[in-house]
C-alpha cells in the first residue's frame, strides 16, 4: 500500500469554502478525506505531512478575460491611451487566431471570455474548445436608429445561430452590452432585453476608470473629448449620474448583469448593486495598470455584494493566470479567505457553473495548489 500524505496550505477549499487549519489525506493517487489538520494527524499519526504553500484545493477560475487581444506586451499608462495605443492598433488582427493563441496561455480550465469583431471565435469556444465558462459576445456602437436597428438584428441573428453550437455541459453563449458610454441608451436596453428573452448571460464593463465617471458627471475627460471627436451629441447620455445610476435608471441591472471593474464607485452605487444581486468580477492589476486604482473592496463587503476575479486582457493585466490576481490582492493585505472565496466560489457563480466539492476518491489532479 503506497504511504499516505497529508497535504495542507494557508488556506484549504474542499469545495465548502475556504478553510484555514484543513488538510487533504491522499495515497499520491487519489483523494482519500478532507478534514480538520488536527483530526488528520490524530487518526493517521504515520502519514507524512506536505505544506503546500497559500492555497489548496478546487481549481480557481478566471471570470473575465480577452482572449482575442492576444498575449502582451502589457501595457501602462491611463485607459483612454490603452485604447488608442493598444486596442485599436489590434483591430485588424483581432479574432480567433489571436483567441486561440491566448487560450492557450490561460491558466484556469473555467473562463468569461468577451468576444470581438470575428464570431468563428464563437464558433471556436462553443464547438470544442477547451475550456468551461462563458463566450460573451459583444456588443458597442453609437449611430441613429437605423444604426441600432441594424446592430440589433444583427445580434439576434447571431444568437440563433450559435447557440446551435452549445453542447449539453459545455461552455454558454452570452451577450457583452460593452460599457455603458460606448452604446446609445436604446442599444443598451435592447441588448439586455434580448439577454434576459433568451435567457443568456450578461456581462458588461462598468465604472472602470476615472474618464468614464467623469464622462457621466460633467462631460470632462478623455471619453467625453472622444465622443466630441466622433460627433456624438453631448445630451445622448444623462449627465451628473454615475455609471451605475445610468445602468439603474436603463433598468438594465433589472437584468443582474455581471458588472466588471466596478472600480469608480461610492456607497450609493455599492447599495445599488446590493439591492439588485448584481455581482462584479473585479480585475485589479488591469486596473492598476490603467491607472483606474484599486475598487473599494471594503465598501463591497459591507454590503455584501459577491466579486469574483478576472485578468481582463493580458495587454492590461500582465498575464492570463487568475492566480496572479489573487497573489497581487494578498500582497496588499486583502483577506485571504475572501480573496480565494472571489477566486473559486464566486468566480463559478459568475459563470453560471456549479461548485462541485472534491470527494473521496476523486484523483488527485483534480486538486490545484500552490
Amino acid at each position: 500500500m503506497p504511504p499516505l500524505e497529508i497535504w495542507t496550505a494557508e488556506l484549504v477549499h474542499p469545495g465548502d469554502r475556504a478553510r484555514p487549519d484543513y488538510g487533504l489525506l491522499t495515497d499520491g493517487r487519489s483523494v482519500l478525506g478532507w478534514g480538520p489538520l488536527e483530526d488528520l494527524r490524530r487518526d493517521h499519526p504515520s502519514a507524512r505531512l506536505r505544506r503546500l504553500g497559500a492555497y489548496l484545493g478546487v481549481p480557481a477560475v478566471n471570470a473575465h478575460v480577452h482572449l482575442d487581444l492576444g498575449t502582451g506586451p502589457v501595457f501602462r499608462g491611463p485607459f483612454m491611451d490603452f485604447v488608442f495605443e493598444a486596442v485599436f492598433p489590434l483591430s485588424e488582427a483581432r479574432g480567433l487566431d489571436l483567441a486561440r493563441k491566448a487560450g492557450r496561455a490561460a491558466a484556469q480550465p473555467a473562463l468569461g471570455d468577451i468576444v470581438a469583431k470575428d464570431p468563428r471565435t464563437l464558433e471556436w469556444w462553443l464547438g470544442g474548445a477547451p475550456f468551461a465558462g462563458v463566450a460573451y459576445w459583444e456588443v458597442l456602437g453609437i449611430g441613429d436608429r437605423a444604426f441600432e436597428d441594424r446592430i440589433l438584428a444583427e445580434t439576434r441573428a447571431l444568437v440563433r445561430r450559435y447557440r446551435r453550437y452549445e453542447r449539453p455541459g459545455g461552455p454558454r453563449l452570452g451577450l457583452s452590452p460593452h460599457a455603458p458610454y460606448s452604446l446609445t441608451p436604446r442599444l443598451m436596453r435592447e441588448v439586455v432585453a434580448l439577454a434576459r428573452e433568451e435567457g443568456l448571460p450578461l456581462q458588461i464593463h462598468a465604472a472602470e476608470s476615472p474618464d468614464e465617471a467623469a464622462y457621466f458627471r460633467d462631460r470632462s475627460g478623455a471619453i467625453a473629448a472622444f465622443h466630441r471627436q466622433k460627433g456624438v451629441p453631448d445630451d445622448l447620455h444623462p449627465v451628473g449620474l454615475s455609471p451605475i445610476e445610468y445602468l439603474a435608471e436603463l433598468g438594465v441591472l433589472e437584468a443582474r448583469p455581471v458588472l466588471v471593474h466596478g472600480v469608480q464607485v461610492d456607497e450609493a452605487d455599492v447599495r445599488i448593486l446590493a439591492e439588485h444581486g448584481v455581482r462584479v468580477v473585479s480585475c485589479p492589476r488591469s486596473n492598476v495598470n490603467l491607472e483606474a486604482g484599486l475598487p473599494p473592496y471594503a465598501l463591497y463587503r459591507k454590503h455584501g455584494v459577491a466579486l469574483a476575479l478576472g485578468t481582463d486582457s493580458a495587454l492590461s493585466g500582465g498575464s492570463l493566470d487568475v492566480r496572479d490576481e489573487v497573489r497581487f490582492l494578498l500582497e496588499r493585505g486583502e483577506p485571504a479567505a475572501l480573496v480565494f472565496d472571489a477566486a473559486v466560489r464566486h468566480g463559478r457563480a459568475v459563470l453560471g457553473l456549479r461548485l462541485e466539492p472534491i470527494e473521496a476518491g476523486a484523483p488527485l489532479q483534480q486538486v490545484e495548489f500552490w
